[in-house]
């Protein structure tokens, strides 16, 4: 029998999480011939059945398409166009194209988006090891850092050039930037998302994003026979306490506009989970030889679809600097990391924010806070530089 390949020890980029991040990340140092090694703790099968976003910005779907990822994101991905907005009974569709420059996004789940870049690992890439559980992160401060790691029962090291934690909020990466060397912002919001999975056609051939007295709604899909649906809960909700019929009913009710009869196309409901909201932002994203990226350094609520996005823009900055490190010798890039993804970071964070409070019902706000919603969502619908400003955002700012 061939024998099972030897742990890496020594690489030039250490990558710890085999998220969309941390793969994009290997792909693109890959296709610049720089050296890196993919520490993911969890098994292939749990790391392809992760149910995340699935909205792709304009840029992010370039990115994915050049590195080679995107031939079945073309032929599977849903192109919109647009988005629906539904408040006070009323419906308003944002044209993105008429909007901003031309740009659109593409529904496409980011399990997906995974699945995609794990094959072209596993086929192409660099090693890309499963089951490898970072446990540490020391020598940052030097110019050879290692990540110790669990993997087969038995610990390892991994002496890294730099290391790059795609690990999220948790993770070793972050931690071991010392507490005096960084900053956390974060805002927890008072309700969170009952997500639920549908095995039923979308019924609307766009996202809705809906207002209501009774709470915000969303009617996303993730493929043309399933669609994915959310609900405004309190934070302490329990699934259990929504059965199906009460899902479809609040997604009527919520969803409800006075000019045309509307009722979802009800289904089987095939997962159910609560999500809490929360905004949160770690600087700097680099310090000494760590680097973080994604959810590692930032996290945004769903409303505003930035996540995923978010850590394409990081990486693929990332992966320019290092690359420009490799080959001219340079840190000049990488010296700037930090705040050139930041500036983004904290744009996207606004938007979120915006999303977030513009279409949510606080448990405290008052009917006066209401009515400050309604204007601005009124002036959304009526006035073009709003609804430009919001589908600039929404389709994603020029990648850097």
């Amino acid at each position: 029998m061939p024998r099972t390949p030897a742990p890496p020890r020594d690489t030039t980029v250490g990558i710890i999480g085999g998220g969309p991040a941390g793969l994009l990340l290997a792909r693109l140092l890959h296709r610049a011939a720089v050296d890196c090694v993919v520490l993911e703790s969890r098994d292939r099968a749990y790391v392809e059945q992760r149910q995340r976003a699935g909205i792709l910005e304009q840029g992010t779907t370039d990115v994915l398409r050049a590195c080679g990822a995107g031939e079945r994101l073309d032929r599977e991905g849903l192109v919109h166009e647009g988005i629906e907005l539904r408040f006070d009974r009323r419906s308003h569709r944002l044209d993105f194209p008429a909007l901003t420059d031309g740009r659109r996004v593409t529904v496409y789940a980011q399990t997906e988006v995974v699945k995609d870049l794990i094959a072209l690992q596993l086929a192409e890439g660099p090693p890309l090891l499963f089951g490898a559980r970072a446990l540490a992160v020391t020598g940052a401060d030097t110019d050879r850092p290692r990540v110790h790691y669990a993997h087969d029962g038995r610990e390892h090291t991994l002496a890294c050039a730099y290391v790059v934690g795609c690990d999220g909020f948790h993770g070793v990466a972050r931690q071991a930037i010392p507490e005096s060397a960084r900053r956390t912002f974060t805002r927890r919001y008072p309700y969170s998302w009952l997500g639920v999975l549908a095995e039923v056609p979308p019924s609307c051939d766009e996202l809705v994003y809906a207002h209501s007295d009774r709470g915000f709604a969303l009617l996303s899909m993730r493929t043309p026979t399933v669609s994915r649906l959310y609900l405004q809960v309190p934070n302490d909700t329990d699934p259990a306490d929504w059965p199906d019929e009460r899902i479809w009913d609040e997604l009527q009710a919520r969803a409800a506009v006075d000019t045309v009869p509307w009722k979802p196309a009800r289904g089987p409901l095939t997962a159910k989970a609560v999500l809490p909201l929360r905004s949160s932002v770690t600087e700097p994203m680099r310090w000494g030889r760590i680097l973080l990226a994604g959810d590692a350094a930032h996290i945004v609520p769903p409303t505003g679809a930035k996540g995923l996005n978010l850590a394409v823009a990081d990486v693929t900055v990332l992966a320019r600097a290092l690359t420009h490190r490799h080959r001219t010798g340079s840190a000049e890039l990488l010296d700037a990391y930090s705040a050139t993804c930041l500036r983004r970071v904290w744009r996207a964070e606004h938007f979120s924010h915006f999303m977030t409070t513009a279409l949510h019902t606080d448990p405290e706000q008052s009917p006066f806070d209401t009515r400050l919603q309604l204007s601005q969502l009124d002036r959304i619908a009526g006035s073009w530089h709003a609804a430009a400003e919001l589908a600039e955002n929404y389709t994603g700012l020029p990648l850097y």
